[in-house]
């Protein structure tokens, strides 16, 4: 068994070698992302709108990510894996975003959790990272606070939240973060940040200067139907595909083609029962 990458492993890598991140929730895609030799998988809370169906990821709860984790563990031996804290799991008491994040790393395998927000959270991340968690910052858009922004759009482009951004980023380094996701800001303001913060900045839809990127699985595997983000790159057309490979298998059993005598098992005659 190989090492698993560890938050020393990815703070290293800033400025030396891009990281690659992907989004992983059960254990064969975390055996595939795993094999293929990605640094850092995310357990997200992405995961319910892409695995269970929600409009947001606001309704995803400590048990969904708790269970997903612990099947991301289970497939995955070299990627250092981060959990999502789950809206609500840590924004009304420090105690229990601790209990919280200590179940996501006793219980199911993570080695980090990411936390959206900044100045805000600051008491919080200093709490879980004093009780021996890591944690991965999020800035920019946040998805859990899709309503306050009124939609998922980009953040940072008037001058006032991209200094937000930037100080909320200096906050989250010296509260300790191993890392920090930048997400749908300027290219140029990632720029910035990651010139100017110590610790490694992963970008999804941020642009080519972050010390790393990330994507959600479903949408590089082109497995979503729909509209796609602006940012993403679809390396594999999966929908189009796996669609047509159901429809075959529907024609061949309707058809009589599937199973044959190759799919089938077969038993001497005598050792079957008289039944008529």
């Amino acid at each position: 068994m190989e090492k698993r990458n560890t938050i020393i492993d990815i703070k290293n890598m800033k400025m030396r070698q891009k990281i690659v991140a992907l989004t992983a929730y059960d254990y064969p895609t975390a055996n595939l992302v795993d094999e293929a030799g990605i640094d850092l998988v995310l357990v997200g809370d992405s995961l319910g709108m892409v695995v269970l169906g929600y409009e947001t990821t606001l309704p995803v709860t400590m048990d969904d990510i708790a269970y997903h984790t612990k099947a991301v563990f289970r497939g995955c031996e070299k990627a250092l894996i981060v959990a999502d804290m789950p809206f609500l799991s840590y924004h009304s008491d420090i105690n229990d975003a601790i209990k919280n994040a200590g179940r996501l790393i006793k219980e199911a395998g993570a080695q980090a959790v990411k936390i959206e927000g900044g100045r805000e959270r600051i008491k919080t991340i200093g709490a879980i990272i004093e009780a021996g968690i890591p944690v991965m910052g999020h800035l920019g858009l946040t998805p859990q606070s899709v309503h306050q922004f009124g939609g998922y759009k980009v953040q940072g482009k008037d001058k006032k939240i991209a200094e937000k951004i930037v100080n909320d980023a200096k906050l989250l380094q010296e509260s300790g973060c191993f890392a920090i996701v930048l997400e749908c800001i300027p290219e140029l303001l990632a720029k910035m940040i990651t010139e100017v913060i110590k610790i490694p900045t992963i970008g999804i839809g941020a642009g080519p200067h972050c010390d790393g990127q990330i994507l959600v699985i479903h949408d590089l595997l082109g497995l979503n139907k729909g509209r796609i983000p602006k940012f993403v790159k679809k390396y594999f057309e999966g929908y189009p595909l796996m669609l047509n490979a159901i429809k075959e298998f529907k024609k061949e059993v309707q058809g009589g083609l599937f199973p044959l005598k190759d799919h089938s098992f077969n038993s001497e005659k005598e050792n079957l029962p008289r039944v008529y």
